[in-house]
């Protein structure tokens, strides 16, 4: 007898509904599986057997075939255990062929017939509502996650004595035997995290600083922070989720996704409701930072997407590693190659650095600073031009002074700064509404040109400062875009010359040239 059942899997990141066919017949006892199975998939003979003997119900001594359809596409993991038992049970006609049309089924068992959690849950559901899929049988810890994909039932199990009386009945019984997860995805999105205890108002002083990252905020501009040890560059740049737009349901669904196939996502927190914050240690790997495996699973700048990537003392990072983040940071996508295929993941984030001037931290302070104009050069020569190039803000944190500690406290809270930040954002959504386009950042020459068009006296000055500053082409246009993200947070339509001079003060600070002249003026 044959029977045929819908489920699905992850390749890289994309999910992929597949067909899992079974064919049972009289002959030689066998177990086979067809259709490209990896070792994962391939043990799946093992813990079907187990599980349906321990739930009661031993495998006659038959043939069975399975095939995993399309053949072509190479399959991983454990979640195609729960589908090929129900369809070796259907085609032994314990269930009705027509209980299981329609259905999509995922779940690992355990040798006791549990149904254990998987990864991919929300993509596969997502796909199955895509392909007209009316109703997924999904892991009990995996329901809530399935649920945020709204008009599709979603059925949790626990065992696989659960899902065999579920597929028995008929369609008018099913929800007296088990009901549909539900969840007020709306609801669930829009709820205040009131649990942040981090503040700009912890702040004292660094007013430069503070103004750079609500710049960089609004327009989620790549921001890097320079100065002496204690000056409060980790301070500030972990209070930037605090003062970043929200992510839209869209965006939602599209991080949480990523963390669902990750294995990151929790029963109680089954949507990414917040942008991701990750900052990993400088002695991260080059794979760990872009994705490894033979099929590669999402690196950190992928698990950063629509949030902020914080690499603290910058320097420290492999030369190497950091400058895997070039294709990513102009792409906003990383592509890697593997023997198994490629694979696009995204990489839409704001990168945001924090340095210190010199190996000691304390450049160009010289009563303080002990390195030489070598070691400081050296120093900052472990950031390539081409990552400083992409880095559209760059701000200088003096070192704290105690009257900037002993000050009363008045320093703007992150409400504040963020109430300014979404009036720019709202700005930019009415701009670009109709295209793909969110933040100002994202613009290309081609919208550079009609966003970002100057008024005569303006384009006399953004001429001299080329010249004069010896910009690049990218550098020329980051400048403006930054230039428009000012603009739209004092609210102005056009770009004017004290928003270009602004901008300009940004630029990556380069301290190799001042840091020879400063070492030989002290060396005498």
């Amino acid at each position: 007898m044959f029977a045929s059942i819908t489920s699905g899997t992850i390749h890289g990141i994309r999910s992929q509904l597949i067909h899992v066919e079974v064919d049972v017949s009289k002959g030689l006892p066998c177990f086979q599986m067809v259709g490209l199975p990896n070792s994962e998939v391939k043990e799946a003979r093992e813990r079907v057997k187990v599980a349906l003997k321990n739930a009661g119900i031993p495998l006659p001594s038959m043939c069975i075939n399975v095939n995993l359809s399309p053949a072509d596409l190479r399959k991983e993991g454990s979640l195609l255990d729960l589908p090929v038992a129900v369809g070796i049970l259907t085609a032994l006609q314990h269930l009705p062929p027509e209980n299981a049309a329609n259905t999509l089924i995922i779940g690992e068992l355990g040798l006791n017939g549990e149904v254990k959690t998987v990864k991919g849950a929300l993509p596969i559901v997502r796909e199955a509502k895509k392909q007209g899929i009316s109703c997924c049988i999904l892991p009990k810890e995996n329901a809530a996650e399935g649920a945020a994909v709204q008009n599709i039932d979603v059925i949790g199990v626990s065992n696989i004595s659960d899902t065999l009386a579920f597929l028995q009945e008929d369609k008018e019984n099913r929800r007296k035997l088990i009901a549909p997860t539900q969840i007020d995805i709306h609801t669930l999105f829009a709820r205040k995290t009131n649990d942040i205890l981090l503040d700009f108002a912890d702040v004292n002083g660094q007013q430069t600083v503070k103004r750079a990252a609500e710049i960089a905020a609004a327009g989620f501009h790549h921001l890097l922070i320079v100065g002496p040890p204690g000056s409060g560059k980790t301070m500030i740049a972990r209070r930037l989720p605090t003062i970043l737009p929200p992510l839209s349901l869209e965006e939602s669904m599209e991080v949480s996704e990523i963390y669902s196939i990750a294995g990151m996502l929790s029963p109680e927190d089954v949507l990414m409701t917040g942008r991701p914050f990750l900052a990993p240690h400088h002695t991260i790997t080059r794979q760990a930072l872009a994705g490894g495996g033979r099929i590669p699973v999402p690196g950190i700048v992928t698990l950063a997407h629509r949030g902020i990537l914080f690499l603290d003392e910058m320097p420290e990072f492999k030369r190497e590693t950091l400058d895997i983040l070039r294709q990513p940071l102009e792409d906003r996508q990383i592509q890697l190659a593997r023997s198994a295929g490629n694979y696009i993941y995204p990489a839409d984030f704001m990168l945001v650095g924090a340095m210190n001037p010199c190996p000691c931290g304390y450049f160009p302070d010289m009563q303080k600073c002990g390195c030489t104009s070598y070691e400081v050069h050296r120093y900052q020569e472990r950031i390539s031009g081409p990552i400083l190039d992409r880095i559209d803000i760059c701000a200088e944190s003096a070192a704290v002074e105690v009257s900037d500690l002993t000050m009363p406290a008045t320093q703007e809270s992150s409400e504040q700064i963020r109430n300014r930040v979404l009036e720019a954002r709202h700005i930019q959504q009415r701009r670009f509404a109709g295209t793909a386009l969110r933040f100002n950042t994202d613009m290309g020459v081609k919208e550079i040109r009609k966003y970002c068009s100057l008024r005569p006296a303006e384009n006399r000055l953004i001429e001299q400062i080329f010249r004069q500053w010896n910009l690049t082409a990218r550098s020329y246009h980051r400048m403006l875009k930054v230039a428009r993200t000012i603009a739209d947070l004092e609210g102005t339509e056009h770009i004017q010359e004290a928003h270009l001079m602004e901008a300009l003060m940004y630029r990556t600070v380069d301290y190799g040239e001042s840091g020879e002249r400063s070492r030989k003026g002290k060396d005498g």
